[in-house]
Formats: C-alpha cells, sequence, structure tokens
C-alpha cells in the first residue's frame, strides 16, 4: 500500500464515534508519522484525549503516537513520557533514530531519579559520621557561605554573596544547588508521578534483560553504577555466575571467565572513573561479599578490595585459608597476594595483618622452662594448646615467610638485589656535572649530591664520594647535611649494613666532637634507607630524637622519623613530634611540622589537626606555619569528601601560608580521582589569588589530581603555560612533570621545549626537571627527542653564562632522567594500578625544594624500580627465561655518554693577518732562492725556473685534490652520520628480529608489559605479570632446580672477609682517607664529612690562583 500524502481525511476519523474507527486512524498515523507529523501536531489535542479516555481501547496506541509527534517536535521529555505509556508497544530492539533517542533520554532519566533516591541516604550518614574541626575557623563552616567568602582574598566580590560552587561539605552544597540541579536535569521535571516511574523501571528492565541475555554485562553495570543502585548490580555479577556455570563445558581453558573479566571492569571503574569515596567504598564492599560467597574466587581482586577497605581480618583469614589447602598452587597465590598488600598498604594497615598471622610459640617454652616462671607457663601453655593440633610445621613456615614479606624485607632485599646487579649508572655524565659546577658554590655543591644520590638511588655505589673526597671536603653546612643525607638515598633499603655505613655519621653520647651537620643529616638518612618500613628503626630514632639537644640534629631526627613512620599513626611519635614544635624554634620547626603530618599520614585526626591550626595561628615563623600547612595536608592524605571541612577552612584564611596549605590539601586529599570539582578549584584558585605561592602550588596540584589521565593535563596547563606571571608557568611545568612522568608523551614536551628558553631563570628550572620526570627510561626508539634533550641538558650544565638556579635545575635533571641506574621510574600508582602512597608523598613533599633544598631527597621515594622478578613457591629466585614480543633495540638501555670527547678543548682556526702572509712567502722565496744558488747549476737557468714553480704548483695541486677528496669521504660520513636520530632507531629496528628472551630479575619496562609472555616451560606465572614479583608455579617439582645467585650478598660477604688491601692503592697523606678507601665511599667520605666547620658561614676561603691571564679570555673572545 503506498503511503499517505496527506494526513486530512485521517484525521477526520479521530472525531468520529465509532472507536474501530479511531484505531484505524490511530493505526495509518503510526505508520506513515515521519511524513505526516506536521499535519498530525494540530490534532494533539485530540489524540491526548483518546490516551486519557479509559474506555479507549487503544490508548496505549494513542500513546505511541504522540510520542512520535513530540519526538518530531523536539519536545524529548514530553516523547519519552508518552513512550514509557504506549507499554509493550514501544518496541526497544527496534533500529530506529526515534527507539534510540527515547531509549537514551529513558536511561538518563533513570539515572537522575535512581541516583537521587540512593543518594540522599548516603548524605545523611555521611554527615554524621564526619567529626568536625573544633578551631577558629570551622565555627562558620555550617553558615552561610557569604560571611566566609567576603573575607577570602581568594573570592572576588562578584561572587561574594553566591554560595560558593568549590568543594564544600556535601551537605551545604547539596541543599543550596539542589533545586536548581532537579530542573535542569532532562527528564526529572517530567517523571513526578508513580504510574511513569513504574513505566520507565519496566523499560530499563527490559534494557537490561536484553543485554543480560546477550551477555553484555558490561552495560548494566555502568548504569548501575551511575544510577548507585548497588541491587542491578550484585544481580548482574550473581546473572553472569550462573551463565558461566552452565556454559562451563563450551570455555576454553586458561581464558579469564565472564565473572572474573566483569570484575576486573567493575574494580576499575569503581577505582578510576567513581570520584566519590562514599559510593567507591559500598561497591567494593558488595563486590568482597560477591567474591567470598564464589567457590573459587579472585583472591587478587580480594585483596585490592581488602586494602582499600581497611580490613585487615578479611586479609588474615584469606592467607589462613590458602595456606591451609597445602599445595604449592595455593602457598605461592597467598605469597603473591602478601607482595601485593605490602605494595598496597599502609604500614599501620600491615601491623595488624602481621599481628594476627599464627605463630608458632614453641621456641618460648624452652626459654620459660630455663626461667621457670611457673603462672606464666600455664598461661603460655593454655594458648599454645590449640595451635598445634590447627597448624603443621610446614604451615608455620610458610606463615613466617609470609609475615617477612608483609613486613617488607623481602621485597626490598629483592629490589635491591635487582638495583646492584643491573647498575647502568653512566659515571662520566656524574663527573661532568661535577667539573661543571664549582663546588666552593653550596648551590653547586648541593645540586651535584642530588645528582648523584637520584643517579645511584638504591644502587649501593657510592663509589662518587670516594673518589671525590676534595670536593666532598668543600660541603659546609646544609650542603654537609644534605651530603650526609644522600647516602641514605644511595643506600635506600640495604636495611642489615646501615647502621655500620652511618656509625661514623649518628650522634653519639660519650663524644661531643663532630658537625652537626652531618649528625642531623645521618639521622635524615637513616630514615630514609627505612623509608615506610620503619619498624626497626623507629626505636633508634626516637631516642636520638628525644636526646639530641642541637636543632639541626632534632631537624635531621624529625625528617627521619616522619619518613620511617610514615602513616603509623603512632601517637607516642607525635607527642614527642609536638613537644620540640611548641618550643617554636623556625629552624627544626618546619621539619617537625611535617614529620607530624608523615606520622598522621591518611589518618584524618581530628585532633592532630585542631593542635596544628591552633598554633600555626599563634606562632610567628613563616617557617613553622609553612610545615604545619603541608602536615595538614598529609593528614587529609586520600579523604577526598572527609576534607572538605579543612579545604574550605584554610583557602578562606588571609594567611598565604595556610591558603597554600588548602592547595596542597585539595591536592593529596583528591589525588589520583581526576575530581571534576577539585580541579575547577584549583583553576578558580590559580586564577584569583593574590599570592603567587598559592597561584603557583594550584597550578602544580592540577598535576597530582589527573596523573591518571595524563593525556589531559596537557590541554588544561596549554594555556597557564603561556601566563604573563612566571610562578603560573613554573607551575604549569611542573604539573606536567608530576603528571605525564615517565610515559614520554609528546604534547608535554612540545609544550615544555620552548620554556627551557623562558627569560626567568626558575621556570626555566620547573622546565628542566619536567622534561627529566617525563624523559626517565626513554630511549631514541621510544621517543627520537631524547638525545636532543640530553644533550642540551650537558650543554646547559656546562654553560657559563646560565643562570644559578637553572643550573641547579639541570643537575637535578641529569640524576632524574638516570634514576636507580636507569632502572627506575617515577610512580605515583603501584603495579597493581593503587595509589602509590609512599610516592605521592614523596613527590608532594619534594616540590617544596623551593623553600628548602634538603627536601629535595623526598623524591627518592617516588623512585620504583621496574623489575620483573620471578620468584619460586619456596621464594627462591630460579633461573629462567620469558620471552618479550619486541625488538631488543625497543626498550634497551639508552647508550652511555661520551663525554671525553666534548672535554676536549676544540681547536679555534688562527686568524692570518695578510702582512703575515705577505713575510712568509718572502721568506719561502729566499729559502728557493739560496737552494738554488748552493746547488751546482750546468744548465741554462731557465730550466730550473721553469720547471721549479711547476713542481711546486703540482705538488700544491695534488695535495689540494687530496684534501677535497678527503672532505668529501668526510662529509658522505657526516651525511651519514648526521641522519636524524628517528632514522637510524628506524634503520636498527628493522634490522633486528621481533622477539627475544629475557634472563629472570632484568628490567622491564611498563610499556612492555603488554608483550611479556611466559612460555610454555617448568614455570608459569600465578597472575597475569604486572612487574615487580611475580610468583610462579613449578610444574616439575621433583627436579633440580638452578637458582640465580643474589651478587649483592656476595659482595657483602666478600668485604667482611677480605683484608684491608686498598692502603697500598692510593697513596693518599691522610690516614683516614686510607682507611676510608679500604671500607666504602660511606667511610671514606665519613673524615670530611664529620668535620666540625671553622666558621659559621661558609668555613674557609678559596685560594686564589696563581696566574691568571686576562689576555687568554679576549684571545678566546677573538
Amino acid at each position: 500500500m503506498p503511503g499517505l500524502t496527506s494526513a486530512s481525511g485521517v484525521l477526520g476519523f479521530l472525531s468520529d464515534e465509532e472507536p474501530e474507527l479511531k484505531v484505524f486512524a490511530l493505526q495509518t498515523l503510526n505508520d506513515d508519522i515521519d511524513t505526516l507529523w506536521t499535519e498530525v501536531a494540530g490534532s494533539v489535542g485530540q489524540i491526548e484525549a483518546l490516551y486519557e479516555d479509559e474506555s479507549f481501547p487503544e490508548r496505549q496506541l494513542a500513546s505511541l503516537v504522540l510520542a512520535k509527534v513530540y519526538y518530531h517536535l523536539q519536545e524529548y521529555n514530553e516523547s519519552m513520557t508518552f513512550a514509557l505509556g504506549a507499554g509493550d508497544l514501544f518496541k526497544l530492539d527496534q533500529q530506529g533514530e526515534f527507539e534510540e533517542t527515547i531509549i537514551s533520554r529513558c536511561v538518563d532519566t533513570y539515572i537522575s531519579v535512581s541516583a537521587g533516591r540512593h543518594s540522599k541516604p548516603e548524605h545523611k550518614a555521611t554527615n554524621t559520621s564526619l567529626p568536625t574541626l573544633a578551631t577558629s575557623f570551622a565555627n562558620g563552616a555550617g553558615d552561610a557561605t557569604a560571611a566566609a567568602a567576603l573575607t577570602s582574598p581568594t573570592t572576588p566580590f562578584s561572587q561574594s554573596t553566591l554560595p560558593s560552587k568549590s568543594l564544600l561539605s556535601r551537605a551545604s552544597t547539596n541543599t543550596a544547588l539542589e533545586p536548581t540541579v532537579q530542573e535542569g536535569k532532562a527528564g526529572s521535571s517530567t517523571v513526578p508521578d508513580r504510574a511513569t516511574q513504574a513505566a520507565l523501571e519496566k523499560v530499563i528492565e527490559r534494557l537490561f534483560e536484553g543485554c543480560l541475555r546477550e551477555g553484555r554485562y558490561r552495560q548494566v553495570v555502568g548504569i548501575a553504577v551511575e544510577a548507585r543502585n548497588l541491587e542491578v548490580l550484585r544481580r548482574v555479577i550473581k546473572r553472569a555466575s550462573d551463565d558461566e556455570r552452565k556454559s562451563s563445558g563450551k570455555q576454553a581453558e586458561g581464558a579469564a571467565g565472564p565473572t572474573e573479566e566483569l570484575m576486573e571492569y567493575v574494580l576499575d571503574i569503581c577505582m578510576s572513573v567513581v570520584q566519590e569515596r562514599g559510593l567507591r567504598t559500598e561497591i567494593l564492599r558488595l563486590i568482597l561479599d560477591l567474591l567470598s560467597e564464589i567457590p573459587t574466587p579472585d583472591y587478587f581482586s580480594i585483596a585490592k578490595c581488602v586494602v582499600y577497605l581497611d580490613q585487615d581480618n578479611e586479609a588474615q583469614e584469606m592467607l589462613k585459608k590458602l595456606v591451609l589447602q597445602n599445595d604449592q598452587s595455593s602457598t605461592a597465590i597467598a605469597y603473591q597476594i602478601a607482595f601485593d598488600l605490602y605494595d598496597n598498604g599502609t604500614q599501620e594497615f600491615l601491623a595488624k595483618v602481621i599481628k594476627q598471622i599464627p605463630v608458632k610459640e614453641e621456641s618460648e617454652n624452652p626459654s620459660s622452662s630455663l626461667e621457670n616462671p611457673t603462672e606464666s607457663d600455664q598461661l603460655l601453655g593454655e594458648l599454645n594448646d590449640p595451635v598445634p593440633s590447627e597448624f603443621s610445621d610446614e604451615q608455620f613456615e610458610i606463615f613466617d615467610r609470609i609475615r617477612k614479606i608483609l613486613d617488607g624485607s623481602e621485597t626490598i632485599r629483592l629490589n635491591l638485589e635487582f638495583l646492584y646487579r643491573n647498575n647502568h649508572t653512566d659515571l662520566s655524565i656524574l663527573n661532568k656535572v661535577k667539573d661543571s659546577l664549582e663546588g666552593r658554590n653550596s648551590i653547586f655543591h648541593t645540586a651535584v649530591t642530588f645528582c648523584n644520590a637520584f643517579m645511584n638511588q638504591g644502587t649501593t655505589n657510592d663509589k662518587f664520594f670516594r673518589d671525590n673526597l676534595e670536593w666532598l671536603g668543600k660541603a659546609v653546612n646544609w650542603s654537609k647535611f644534605s651530603a650526609t643525607a644522600a647516602l641514605g638515598v644511595i643506600h635506600r633499603g640495604n636495611l642489615t649494613q646501615s647502621r655500620k655505613l652511618l656509625e661514623p655519621y649518628l650522634p653519639k653520647r660519650a663524644s661531643l666532637g663532630g658537625s652537626i651537620f652531618s649528625q642531623g643529616g645521618a639521622l635524615y638518612a637513616y630514615g630514609l634507607i627505612y623509608a615506610n618500613h620503619g619498624a626497626d628503626a623507629l626505636d633508634y630514632l626516637k631516642e636520638q630524637f628525644n636526646e639530641a639537644q642541637e636543632e639541626v640534629i632534632q631537624h635531621g631526627g624529625a625528617l627521619g622519623l616522619g619518613i620511617a613512620g610514615m602513616a603509623t599513626g603512632s601517637e607516642q611519635i607525635y607527642e614527642s613530634l609536638k613537644n620540640v614544635l611548641y618550643t617554636d624554634s623556625a629552624l627544626n620547626g618546619e621539619a617537625v611540622g611535617l614529620s607530624m603530618g608523615l606520622i598522621m599520614l591518611g589518618t584524618g585526626n581530628i585532633k592532630a589537626l585542631e593542635d596544628m591550626i591552633t598554633y600555626a595561628h599563634d606562632t610567628q615563623h613563616e617557617k613553622i606555619v609553612r610545615g604545619l600547612a603541608v602536615g595538614m595536608a598529609l593528614i587529609m592524605y586520600g579523604r577526598q569528601e572527609g576534607a572538605d571541612e579543612l579545604i574550605e577552612g584554610l583557602l578562606n584564611d588571609p594567611d598565604p601560608t595556610l591558603r597554600y596549605g588548602g592547595i596542597m590539601t585539595v591536592a593529596l586529599a583528591y589525588c589520583g580521582t581526576g575530581s571534576n570539582k577539585a580541579v575547577r578549584k584549583l583553576l578558580h584558585v590559580a586564577v584569583s589569588d593574590v599570592n603567587d605561592d598559592v597561584r603557583r602550588i594550584a597550578v602544580m596540584s592540577l598535576g597530582f589530581i589527573l596523573f591518571r589521565k595524563p593525556g589531559s593535563v596537557p590541554r588544561m596547563v596549554e594555556l597557564l603555560s603561556e601566563s604573563y606571571n612566571p610562578h603560573v608557568r613554573y607551575g604549569a611545568a611542573m604539573a606536567l612533570g608530576i603528571s605525564c612522568a615517565g610515559t614520554g608523551l609528546d604534547e608535554a614536551i612540545d609544550l615544555l621545549e620552548p620554556m627551557i628558553k623562558d627569560p626567568t631563570d626558575f621556570v626555566r628550572q620547573g622546565a628542566l626537571i619536567s622534561l627529566a620526570m617525563i624523559m626517565v627510561q626513554q630511549n631514541e626508539a621510544m621517543n627520537p627527542k631524547v638525545a636532543s634533550i640530553r644533550k642540551t641538558l650537558k650543554k646547559i650544565v656546562g654553560d657559563r653564562h646560565e643562570d644559578a638556579m637553572t643550573k641547579f635545575g639541570c643537575a637535578l635533571a641529569l640524576g632524574i632522567i638516570d634514576a636507580g641506574g636507569r632502572n627506575c621510574t617515577i610512580g605515583l600508582q603501584t603495579q597493581t594500578g593503587n595509589l602509590n602512597m609512599a610516592g605521592i608523598v614523596g613527590m608532594a613533599v619534594f616540590i617544596q625544594y623551593w623553600y628548602w633544598f634538603p627536601f629535595t631527597h623526598f623524591l627518592s621515594l617516588s623512585f620504583i624500580p621496574t623489575s620483573m622478578i620471578g620468584l619460586d613457591h619456596d621464594l627462591d629466585i630460579p633461573s629462567f627465561k620469558f620471552h618479550s614480543a619486541t625488538r631488543p633495540s625497543l626498550f634497551d638501555y639508552p647508550p652511555e655518554q661520551e663525554v671525553k670527547t666534548d672535554e676536549a678543548p676544540t681547536l679555534i682556526a688562527t686568524a692570518v693577518l695578510s702582512t703575515t702572509a705577505q713575510a712568509k712567502r718572502r721568506a719561502q722565496k729566499k729559502e728557493r732562492a739560496q737552494r738554488r744558488e748552493s746547488m751546482d747549476i750546468d744548465q741554462a737557468p731557465t730550466t730550473p725556473k721553469t720547471a721549479a714553480p711547476v713542481s711546486d704548483k703540482m705538488e700544491v695541486d695534488e695535495e689540494i685534490k687530496d684534501k677535497e677528496g678527503k672532505s668529501d669521504e668526510k662529509k658522505d660520513g657526516e651525511a651519514e652520520k648526521d641522519g636524524s636520530p628517528a632514522e637510524i632507531a628506524k634503520k636498527k629496528l628493522e634490522k633486528e628480529k621481533v622477539g627475544y628472551e629475557i634472563e629472570n630479575m632484568s628490567r622491564v619496562l611498563p610499556a612492555q608489559l603488554k608483550f611479556i609472555s611466559f612460555p610454555s616451560g617448568r614455570y608459569k606465572p600465578v597472575k597475569k605479570p604486572t612487574g615487580g614479583v611475580i610468583l610462579l608455579i613449578d610444574t616439575q617439582p621433583a627436579q633440580e632446580k638452578e637458582l640465580i645467585e643474589e651478587k649483592l650478598k656476595k659482595a657483602s660477604t666478600e668485604k667482611a672477609a677480605a683484608p684491608t688491601t686498598l692502603e697500598d692503592i692510593r697513596n693518599e697523606s691522610f690516614s683516614l682517607r686510607r682507611q676510608a678507601d679500604a671500607q666504602s665511599g660511606a667511610a671514606a667520605a665519613a673524615g670530611v664529612l664529620t668535620a666540625v666547620d671553622e666558621d659559621e658561614e661558609g668555613a674557609e676561603e678559596a685560594e686564589c690562583p696563581r696566574e691568571f691571564e686576562y689576555f687568554s679570555d679576549n684571545e678566546d673572545e677573538d
């Protein structure tokens, strides 16, 4: 039947009395509504009357026609309402623009209605659970924000009477903005009645059922998470599990099932997409419950949930369950989970888990029987009776190993061994930096110290100190403090040798001598060695800190305590620090305030915050206020909405240093969340605050919020990087470095390269440091710009005319780009995707080097080894190979720099004057004339006259031809050499074969992980390789296994056994130096660094050189 060209005749049937004619008219209009809707739009009232008439038999058909008419009129809310009224006549599976538009509108409306319904009780719960700050600025937090905004220097007067759109506590923002949001939300105003909501839920249920039938679980999960409907989420996961069970026979072996993939997807969006802490916690609890119900659960997903939810009891129960299964695979999984828990958990959480792990207490019985305490024997007997019956001796051994892993000693030992055996530090670069920067200048001396520390971080290679004792002797005061602390960075994780290494430097009760700067630096170094692993070091550091009388030693002790006791929440240490803080000393106050934050890291401790805020308002010292401001930000690490009240209070404070702390609190509370609110707040402050420091940190903090989405940062800071304000430009540069660290992102490099030539010295400094952060572990095959950037760094550090601040940044950059012997990258998240707490804290404190250089060492906490270390079920390191499906040069180490050729001075062509040339020609003529006269000439004089010049000319011509030939050859060679690095790299790549074998305990970059596979052999990994420690299942346990020898252990034992044979090698005048050479760089430097400075200001004056020829400089310039 051909379509209608006019609807006028059919519309007449709508006013007929016969219902059959009305139904016919509606059916006809429905078929051709796309062409007739303009005419039908005039009769909408009649069709609506039919829809509302309950006696009309085809009300749903009338509703469908109305929906289509309103759709063409672009009234989508009304269209959706009538489409819902059409019931089953609205075909969800029919493909068309109308259906797609209405379905998307239904989904949006369902999400807004469901989210509103589920979020109201949540807000009430969060408001009651969040404690309030009883401080001077918190009292008005619950009142109208106008008064606070009027006093705030960050808010323009035009916005002072409006409710703030930034990070207020959720109750105030929602009450102020809820009505407008509800009006603006699509569909929210058109779904007031229950009937329409019921119809909407039916449509959504039909959609969900269609998706589940086709196995498209992820779409339903996405809608459920956005709508905050956890019941739907639970149902989807259970449905996926049931479907998998039904089709278990069809699935290929080794392939991940739909339930496992779905769990990974939910975990991923929960950690990366969901921004609200409360909702994320609820989803993770739901996942944890569901995983516990599955017969063979994904233990690694459970471990992720357990760490985030801080459920130590669940963690130890899971480990016990795995150990009790008594098979190799379960034991390996238990070890792997323990390694993952250590990587992702705080010290406080791990300590709770360790306490609950069973301990074999039989070893205590003999000692108790020897001492004969009868009462305690009975008690121990009562405690120990049930333990042997539950666990066997083998299981107790496994528990002991798990305890060592959770303690961190295993991971630290393996990382130390990896960095020691794969050390690729290029000492020639370090020597060039030292030679280029004058050691008598303290900023340059400190810069070289930091460069050496970063290059050799964790490698235990302190050879540079031993070889440059004279240079080291130029360190005075705080340069000496930083140089001693550098030993802690170089020997980070060297727990067994730490006391022996630092013994000459550490404070001693008996002896009064020694430099207080080296003693303070030694305590700082001790904390760095035990960073985030302070169980064995905290007692010693507490004792030294409490006994110290000198402010410098207290300064170093406070920093050491903070680093070693990070996130322990120890009230005892906190009180010790607070007592020193109240002495009101500016010198140690900054370090103490920072360390208070480190001890209470992420705890959200209200009492600590009240103490710190009160004292920050009372003290007159800016350094103390700054330390406390950063400390408060650290306490709120990862707290998200829980930190909103503190943030608002700090940002409304008239003191710019406290506003600086407020911005740091935003950065650390919302780090890695990508929160739009946080970004909006930071951008607002970055362009509106009156203080340059606050604006700088606001732009810089964008890097902390968005480091999980590095691609979005260059676009965000592009305009800020061209700001008139150099502080904003510096902040933009550092934001790029923080967020894009280790990625080699081209967009970020394109923004930073022009900033190297910025007119302001500290902007150039920030650009150089950020470039190094981004280019860590990049080679020319991965990023062709690496060679030119390295060349630029070498050029700047050696430029005599460059500013000191830029050279300082360049020296840091050269250390960062080769961090950890070229085996470390900057990681703000762990290999498993969680936030790397130590790394984020290290980066946050590192950027305070702007005010205090010794904080630079904190960056070493952000360095994570890029290793692949395979362990078997006995925690041994087997010798085996895994496969990388790439060309070897793609992820290879960058080549060592050829510095020696650059050090030789290039010969400048000597300028020859015309008079000199004439004199030479006359002399040559005289010589030829004398030769002719001295010879016996029998021939006519004309012959030699013509012959001699010709022969001379021929010789000259030949020489010229030879020279031209050589120059042509050189040009050809240079043309080949001068090919762009990208072209050379491409040619090399084309020649290489794809795929090669890698030994266990080798460097594997994060970008390389997706190409790694384990060939079918003796060892198989227990999970998909993520870098770091991987537990292996031995498929041939009966055969003898070949193990990798630990080089560091061997070297340390040989050192202990070897006599002092190096005395004869170096004939030094001082016996101290000879003894030091026999031991190590740390011992060699002790005699220099522990010497007391003669003068408070800067020790000895440098001697003036004997000869200083001014004319030589002028000649060079000519």
